[in-house]
């Protein structure tokens, strides 16, 4: 499992027009799933994306969690994380996990986000759609974790 997260001041997924989720000061998270991902690998990474410290604290240092400040956290399905660019000049995508598995394990890590944010703090795309990510990051603070 790979998940791209930046820290945003606000962030919004649109689908043909309509917004479909959105969150204010928080992390918005593009979550790629792997082949040989499993439900396993959620637990570990939800705990390591909510209580990452990369809010400012009163002297602007990262020492603050999604929980402490009480963030949102939007969650967005983005297969291309584990797109291939090493040969050719087409992304292979076959260490991705095929769509009807991966939104099984998609919808897994948001249940398990809502757990430990709240109901209304975790907003997500919609799996499989085309959609238009709007955000306005902030720092820009952004990591790439795997699991």
């Amino acid at each position: 499992m790979r998940a791209c997260i930046q820290r945003v001041k606000e962030a919004k997924v649109t689908v043909k027009g309509n917004i479909v989720g959105a969150i204010e000061k928080g992390i918005l998270l593009f979550l790629g799933i792997h082949k040989d991902d499993d439900a396993g690998k959620i637990p570990w990474l939800v705990e390591k994306v909510v209580h990452l410290r990369i809010f400012g604290d009163d002297e602007g240092k990262m020492n603050r969690s999604l929980i402490d400040v009480g963030g949102g956290l939007l969650v967005v399905s983005q297969f291309t994380l584990y797109g291939n660019c090493e040969q050719g000049r087409r992304p292979s995508f076959i260490e991705t996990m095929p769509p009807d598995q991966a939104e099984k394990i998609y919808e897994a890590f948001v249940k398990k986000g809502r757990e430990l944010l709240g109901e209304k703090q975790v907003a997500t795309g919609q799996f499989g759609a085309e959609m238009e990510v709007t955000l306005i990051n902030d720092g820009p603070v952004t990591f790439l974790i795997s699991r």
